[in-house]
């Protein structure tokens, strides 16, 4: 199965995000997807700068590889959209599997037990909104 990049009439390709968005995407996170959506969970739908303060002071080992997401996606709202920083939000914070290494762990009696080493992918996209004065 081949994917198919969807191309202007230049044969540049098009922007899968509206013109006020921005995203950016990391995969193979050696944590669960479920302990992930925990830490995206916490970011959705804040002002960047309140994100960003909750993924430094957060608990969780995984907050910091999520605050390096999210300081690509507002890198690339900025340098590459031309999006004010501070008029954004992250609007979508999502996460998905990715593969599983399956390991074994030795037991008594020449047993074993299957033991599960799964990796995630975290999406995160910022928007700009317009201050309501």
């Amino acid at each position: 199965m081949t994917q198919t990049r969807q191309r202007d009439e230049n044969g540049k390709n098009l922007r899968r995000v509206a013109d006020n968005e921005a995203r950016a995407k990391q995969t193979m996170i050696r944590i669960s997807g479920q302990k992930l959506n925990l830490v995206a969970q916490a970011i959705r739908g804040k002002k960047v700068e309140s994100a960003r303060a909750t993924l430094e002071f957060s608990r969780k080992r995984i907050a910091k590889d999520v605050l390096k997401v999210l300081d690509s996606a507002i890198a690339n709202a900025e340098n590459n959209h031309g999006l004010d920083i501070d008029s954004l939000i992250v609007s979508e914070a999502y996460v998905g599997k990715n593969l599983v290494m399956k390991r074994f762990r030795a037991r008594a009696r020449g047993r074993a037990a299957k033991v599960m080493k799964p990796f995630s992918e975290l999406t995160i996209i910022v928007r700009e909104v317009e201050e309501a004065a």
